[in-house]
């Protein structure tokens, strides 16, 4: 059994999360800016489907991604190079998100339902959600969006229609993190498609620690500007 939680964004303790489904630690509370807040500075996040209350979890380990440890392939580099795509943030995060819930396969389903997309437009208007983006002719061919909270990123969807769109996408952020101090991209769960790009496992304990002291680095929340992109050279620089 998992607690039921009330009317405040008060969680139970990390260690009472289950271990199968690996981390679920409560249900109920709601999606307001608040507790989603309060959530991903302890470590903790909301996933659900459209017939499920509210969940929330904290799986150990967890999947995450340092900036400077993304895995750039030759190929990508390429395209990088060539500027394929228009990278853009915080350009159209309602694009993104929407996008990002669409079913990838013909009658799937998604996680990302209208009042998650509500919840993170909520946390983009006050300056804490963000996306990057990827443009080809004028339109929105691939992207993602996360939350920023101090100096932590917590990445929560991408999609692509455009090939290595989201690749793309995600090596813009990791440059841009890195310009801006940030240490650490939350992954959530772990895929092998996270693996192939850098991503690792580290261990619950570890990743609190990590957080606690990257959530309380001062970085106050605003939009994302196209500026901050500016002058990346991929074919001199380190790859993030």
């Amino acid at each position: 059994m998992i607690p039921w939680l009330a009317d405040e964004p008060v969680f139970p303790p990390l260690s009472l999360a289950l271990e199968e489904p690996n981390g679920l630690l409560a249900a109920g509370g709601g999606l307001t800016p608040e507790w989603l807040l309060a959530a991903y500075r302890r470590g903790i996040f909301p996933w659900f489907g459209p017939e499920d209350p509210i969940l929330w979890w904290s799986p150990d380990p967890r999947m995450v991604l340092e900036p400077a440890a993304m895995k750039i392939s030759r190929s990508l580099r390429r395209r990088l190079r060539r500027g394929d795509y228009q990278v853009r943030l915080d350009h159209d995060f309602a694009g993104v998100i929407a996008a990002c819930a669409a079913p990838r396969e013909p009658g799937g389903g998604t996680w990302i339902t209208p009042s998650m997309q509500m919840a993170y437009l909520a946390l983009h208007e006050l300056g804490y959600a963000h996306s990057v983006e990827c443009h080809a002719d004028g339109q929105l061919v691939g992207g993602l969006y996360g939350i920023a909270i101090g100096r932590m990123f917590y990445g929560e969807s991408m999609f692509a229609r455009a090939s290595d769109a989201s690749k793309v996408a995600l090596a813009h952020l990791c440059r841009l993190l890195e310009r801006k101090g940030f240490r650490l991209i939350d992954c959530q769960m772990t895929t092998d498609h996270l693996t192939s790009l850098g991503g690792r496992e580290m261990p619950r304990d570890a990743f609190l620690r990590r957080l606690e002291r990257l959530v309380g680095d001062r970085d106050e929340p605003g939009r994302w500007t196209d500026e901050a992109l500016a002058d990346i050279d991929w074919g001199t620089q380190t790859p993030c």
